[in-house]
């Protein structure tokens, strides 16, 4: 299961489709179904939060908003719990350069125009449910 930090912006089609599927397959998991992906490290952070529904609804909400402005249409309805919240979960700055440097990997072979995009700054934006600890391993 890969549910990215980085900003959905910087990915290309296929993966923003993977991202829909990934995170439709969390929000399941959530709901307690997915028996299979209950204790997937990636759902900790949803889990974490006190409305884990409403957290996973929520990046998931931004992940579709970005596929309807690329030209795609996600189906809203799938969302159990459609908000649009931001900052509420914590990425560690580490995490979000190692998640840009692994996407400009894959990009560089499946769309090149995303790549430059995403090349043109050090790291990525994080995706909108995510504020960015800065401080994290700074002694």
């Amino acid at each position: 299961m890969r549910l990215w930090s980085v900003h959905p912006k910087y990915l290309d089609k296929y993966g923003l489709i993977a991202l829909w599927r990934e995170g439709l397959l969390a929000q399941k998991a959530l709901s307690g179904g997915a028996r299979g992906y209950q204790n997937n490290p990636q759902l900790q952070r949803f889990k974490s939060q006190d409305n884990p529904l409403k957290a996973i609804g929520s990046y998931l909400c931004f992940v579709a908003s970005e596929a309807l402005r690329q030209g795609y249409r996600f189906n809203h309805e799938k969302i159990l719990y459609p908000n649009f919240e931001t900052a509420f979960m914590e990425v560690d700055s580490r995490q979000l350069l190692w998640e840009t440097e692994h996407l400009k990997a894959k990009l560089k072979q499946r769309d090149k125009l995303k790549f430059m995009e995403l090349s043109r700054s050090p790291q990525a934006d994080a995706h909108p449910v995510f504020y960015v600890n800065l401080t994290e391993g700074i002694q």
